[in-house]
């Protein structure tokens, strides 16, 4: 069965915008007033992943909710019409804000790998950045203590693994099971974070996260990570909130505390018993931290 946005609409009633980045259209929603929240999802998630914070946030705040190429309504071309880089995704980001005009007092949500896009232009744009909030990400190279996991390695290296997640969806599917630790995903809920890679065409970019790892100086968005990792400490003032999954098998502990080591002052919320989707499995409290957290450091009026 195709996707289709009509299957979801009672989870996900959101008005579709769209902008046009070297040709391909860029999906994005924009709900509510007041200063900006950018949430950057995840490979191999989607909007949908923020449905519920923007319901509670755009009473008081504009929340801009981009599909990365490749991504949930965004566009799918092919790696030969796009590259699917660090450096490119972040640039799509840029291109989005500044044609929305959203250039200062920006608050960042960032998981999985929106953290290092989101980090990319944070540091790029420090000066527009307000406040920071972390759910299970990095934004720098692997910490000292952590290797990769095995099956990331197979899933980036193998044959077999791109046959398998372009063919069968290997990699969402499972993401949607193995992403939940305490509370498992709902069947509705795990067919709709696939939904969006209903063919082999559509899961070129999920397939392109993956390649994407950067893990030694000759991948394309490993100079790209180390510069950001150069140039945290330009962020070390920003308010930052951390929610974090405990048994995510990827984002685990090493690299929460490398997070922690770069930003000692950081607001830090464990959730021992959450996965990698620690929205998905803890969502009225993620929220109501995320909510106090921004309205502890509101712009003044």
């Amino acid at each position: 069965m195709k996707f289709s946005l009509n299957h979801i609409r009672h989870l996900y009633s959101f008005q579709s915008h769209y902008i046009d980045v070297g040709g391909h259209r860029y999906h994005y929603l924009d709900e509510g007033r007041g200063e900006p929240i950018v949430l950057l999802h995840g490979n191999p998630s989607w909007s949908f992943m923020y449905r519920e914070v923007i319901l509670t946030l755009r009473e008081t705040y504009r929340i801009i909710v981009p599909d990365h190429i490749g991504c949930g309504l965004s566009d799918k071309p092919d790696n030969k019409t796009y590259k699917y880089t660090l450096e490119k995704r972040t640039s799509d980001l840029e291109c989005l804000l500044e044609q929305l005009g959203i250039t200062s007092n920006i608050t960042l949500v960032m998981h999985d790998w929106g953290g290092p896009i989101g980090m990319h232009f944070a540091t790029r744009h420090s000066d527009q950045i307000k406040r920071l909030v972390v759910f299970n990400t990095g934004a720098f190279l692997l910490p000292e203590t952590k290797k990769l996991p095995w099956a990331l390695l197979f899933c980036r290296n193998s044959q077999l693994a791109s046959f398998l997640i372009l063919k069968f969806n290997a990699f969402s599917r499972i993401a949607t099971y193995i992403g939940c630790r305490f509370n498992r995903m709902p069947k509705e809920i795990r067919r709709a974070y696939a939904g969006p890679y209903d063919s082999v065409k559509n899961r070129v970019g999920i397939l392109a996260f993956i390649k994407d790892i950067p893990l030694s100086p000759i991948d394309p968005s490993y100079a790209p990570l180390k510069k950001v990792e150069d140039n945290l400490d330009k962020l070390e003032q920003v308010p930052m909130l951390i929610c974090w999954g405990d048994k995510d098998f990827v984002f685990d502990h090493d690299f929460l505390e490398e997070w922690i080591k770069r930003f000692p002052r950081a607001e830090i919320h464990r959730f021992p018993e959450a996965g990698h989707y620690v929205l998905e499995e803890f969502p009225e409290a993620v929220i109501l931290l995320v909510s106090e957290f921004l309205e502890k450091h509101r712009l003044e009026k």
